[in-house]
C-alpha cells in the first residue's frame, strides 16, 4: 500500500439509511479518511465519522488531524458529537469550513447544533485540542506534511466547499453537494478537477429525478462524467448516494456510468484507494 490512501466511511447523503437493502454500498453519511503520509485528513463529519473514531481510538494512538468540512449541514457533520476522539485530552484537530463567513462562525455553529433542546451536550465537553478555522472557498489550506490543499466553492444552497489535495505528485478532488449546470462550464471546478487521479462528486440523482430537485444543490452521474472528461480525470467515483437508492439501484447506476466513462467507480463503505 502506497503512503497516499482514500477510506469511505460514509457515502450516502440527506439522512443515514441503514438496512439490508443498502448493505453493499453502506447507509452512513459523508466521511471519508485520507492518509497523506504521516497527515491524517477527514473529508465531512456525517454518521460515518463515528466509527472512524472507534476505529482510532482502537489505534491507541495520539491523534493530529484535519477535519474538512464542505459545509454545515446535517448529514455533514451529525457525526461531531459521536467521535469519540475529540472527548480525549491528547488529541489534536483543526476543523475547517469555507462556507459560512461573514455571516456565521464555524465555532458558533457547532456550539448551537450541540446545545439544548437540540443536544444535551455542548462543544464544552471536548477535552482535545481543537481548533476552528473559518476560511473562504477558494482559499488554500495549509496542513503541513507536504501536503496541497486547494479549495473552491460549490453550487449549493448556504455554499459549500471542494477540496483538491496533492501529495507527492498524485491527487484526489472531493466536489460532493454540487448542483451541475450543463448549460455553464464551470470553469473553477474544471481547473480543480483537472488531472486528478481520482474525482469524488456528488451523483445524488438520476437525469429523472433531478428535474423536480433544481436548487436542492445535487447533481447526476452525467454532470460527473462531463465533468471528469473536461478536465482529463482517470478515475471518477460516484458519492453522496441518495437514501432510496439501495444497492441494486446502485449496480444499474454505476453500469450506466461505466458505460458513458469505462473506469468509473462507486464509493462503498469500507472501500480503501490507493493512489
Amino acid at each position: 500500500m502506497s503512503d497516499f490512501t482514500i477510506r469511505f466511511w460514509g457515502v450516502r447523503g440527506s439522512v443515514p439509511c441503514p438496512g439490508p437493502a443498502t448493505k453493499r454500498y453502506g447507509g452512513n453519511t459523508p466521511c471519508v479518511e485520507v492518509r497523506c503520509g504521516q497527515r491524517l485528513l477527514i473529508l465531512d463529519a456525517g454518521t460515518g465519522l463515528r466509527e472512524l473514531g472507534d476505529k482510532l481510538m482502537q489505534d491507541g494512538e495520539a491523534i493530529d488531524a484535519d477535519l474538512l468540512l464542505t459545509h454545515c449541514h446535517y448529514d455533514h457533520v451529525i457525526g461531531i458529537p459521536f467521535f469519540a476522539p475529540f472527548y480525549q485530552p491528547q488529541h489534536r484537530f483543526r476543523i475547517w469550513a469555507g462556507n459560512l463567513l461573514p455571516d456565521f462562525r464555524l465555532k458558533s455553529v457547532m456550539h448551537s447544533m450541540m446545545s439544548e433542546p437540540l443536544f444535551p451536550v455542548g462543544i464544552d465537553r471536548f477535552q482535545a485540542d481543537i481548533e476552528f478555522c473559518d476560511f473562504k472557498a477558494g482559499e488554500p489550506v495549509a496542513p503541513g506534511g507536504g501536503v496541497t490543499i486547494r479549495t473552491v466553492a460549490l453550487n449549493h444552497p448556504g455554499g459549500a466547499t471542494g477540496y483538491r489535495i496533492d501529495y507527492k505528485g498524485r491527487s484526489v478532488a472531493y466536489l460532493t453537494d454540487n448542483e451541475g449546470r450543463p448549460e455553464d462550464r464551470d470553469e473553477a471546478l474544471i481547473a480543480a478537477a483537472r488531472g486528478a487521479d481520482l474525482v469524488i462528486y456528488d451523483t445524488a440523482y438520476t437525469e429523472d429525478e433531478i428535474e423536480a430537485k433544481k436548487g436542492w444543490g445535487h447533481s447526476t452521474w452525467q454532470d460527473g462524467v462531463r465533468l471528469a472528461d473536461a478536465a482529463s480525470v482517470k478515475t471518477f467515483c460516484l458519492f453522496h448516494h441518495a437514501p432510496e437508492h439501495d444497492d441494486a439501484t446502485m449496480d444499474e447506476l454505476l453500469a450506466k456510468a461505466r458505460l458513458a466513462r469505462p473506469g468509473t467507480i462507486a464509493a462503498m463503505e469500507g472501500l480503501v484507494i490507493d493512489l
